[in-house]
């Protein structure tokens, strides 16, 4: 795409376009966390039967990203983001239909294939239609739509789950995906200057450089820390805390705006200072964990750091996001997309750490201080990578040699 001319707005119509296919994408994500006793009723499983089409999402999303780019690969930004919609749609159709739970099963890693790369390319066209001091926000604002499928489209489709039956939730997001793509055809602009788009085997091997490495392994442990602690906020909530179950939601929503808050103010913040902003967000994130521990047992400070939460957990996405970018070499959109399938692995790794410590460990009001370990772990890797970035570690040791004995 073209560089930016000063007389573009600083927000673009097509940035809002990419927001609509985030929010339909990140309302079928995590949508099924509030059917999950409706689809366990309906196809005669367990509920943790059930929970498993989440993990089975993440996962086709983990190992769909590589795959969709390399199909992807050689199209235009802007037709392989309708290609992705329309994958998005039909997998959500075969949902809506699904006569049995293998079937919804497939059907479900039919749409999350196209979750990964959707993000991946999302972030590089988003990323080339503002100026270069606006890159963090734009994709800031595309994830916004993730952060409101949460705040609101999720307790939607559970309310339409609970009156009107699973099924029509899945119609509701098709209809979405459908109305995503028409904004996307419509308001994306088509390509300029990628008639030769660069040789996946070339994206590929950009991807091995220890600084994209490092950066997706960032951004595996952030996450991985924060789910860990979402995945089991419900039961952290009312069987430490001691809420009702009727209060669930509306601290849900709570956290849902303070992932709102937090993504577009990481994204600014970005923009203006990426490694600092990079190191700052992800210290936030172990403190607020951390510190959590210590009000587990109080409900006015409990609804605080749902906020806190919130805030601190998605204003790592711009800049770990934005960090990969710039350290791959090419388009960037492999490395974008691996970074979106890194997300999704720390969230099943989240998961699985969780519910470890509930299990095996100390037991469940141990999770967030446990969950606080995995970002600070993140933080030191981040470190790592920012003083490889330094002048003085890519000097030739015999240099440093020679100017020591001078």
């Amino acid at each position: 795409m073209h560089p930016v001319s000063a007389t573009r707005p600083r927000t673009p119509l097509a940035l809002y376009a990419l927001t609509a296919g985030a929010f339909g994408i990140g309302t079928t994500e995590f949508v099924i966390m509030g059917l999950l006793l409706q689809v366990s009723a309906d196809l005669h499983v367990g509920i943790a039967a059930a929970g498993l089409l989440i993990s089975g999402y993440a996962l086709g999303v983990f190992v769909g990203a590589p795959l969709l780019t390399a199909a992807t690969s050689r199209l235009p930004h802007k037709t392989a983001l309708i290609a992705l919609m329309i994958i998005f749609t039909i997998g959500n159709l075969a949902s809506a239909l699904a006569p049995s739970y293998a079937v919804l099963m497939i059907a479900r890693i039919i749409t999350s294939l196209a979750h990964g790369t959707f993000f991946g390319v999302g972030a590089v066209v988003a990323t080339g239609l503002v100026a270069e001091d606006r890159k963090a926000s734009a994709i800031s604002i595309m994830f916004t739509g993730l952060t409101v499928a949460t705040l609101l489209g999720v307790p939607a489709g559970a309310w339409l789950g609970l009156h009107f039956g699973w099924r029509t939730t899945f119609w509701a997001v098709s209809a979405i995906g459908v109305l995503a793509t028409v904004i996307i055809a419509t308001l994306v602009p088509v390509d300029r200057g990628n008639s030769a788009p660069m040789k996946f085997i070339e994206e590929l091997k950009g991807i091995a450089h220890p600084q994209v490495l490092l950066g997706l392994l960032i951004t595996v442990l952030g996450f991985a820390g924060v789910f860990a602690v979402f995945t089991y906020i419900q039961p952290i909530l009312t069987d430490v805390t001691g809420f009702a179950d009727s209060a669930v939601s509306p601290i849900l929503l709570v956290f849902g705006g303070g992932m709102v808050v937090g993504n577009l103010l990481g994204g600014r913040l970005a923009d203006k200072r990426l490694v600092t902003t990079l190191l700052g967000t992800l210290a936030a994130l172990a403190v607020v964990l951390g510190a959590m521990t210590f009000a587990l047992h109080s409900k006015p400070a409990m609804i605080a750091f749902a906020a806190a939460f919130g805030i601190v957990a998605f204003a790592t996405v711009a800049p770990l996001q934005l960090r990969v970018l710039q350290k791959a070499t090419g388009g960037g959109v492999l490395a974008s997309s691996f970074n979106i399938a890194a997300f999704n692995l720390g969230n099943a790794l989240g998961a699985w750490l969780g519910g470890l410590v509930i299990s095996r460990g100390p037991g469940l009001g141990a999770v967030t201080w446990v969950a606080a370990l995995v970002p600070a772990l993140g933080l030191v890797v981040a470190l790592w990578s920012v003083w490889l970035d330094a002048p003085w570690s890519r000097r030739a040791p015999a240099t440093v040699c020679a100017e020591t004995s001078a």
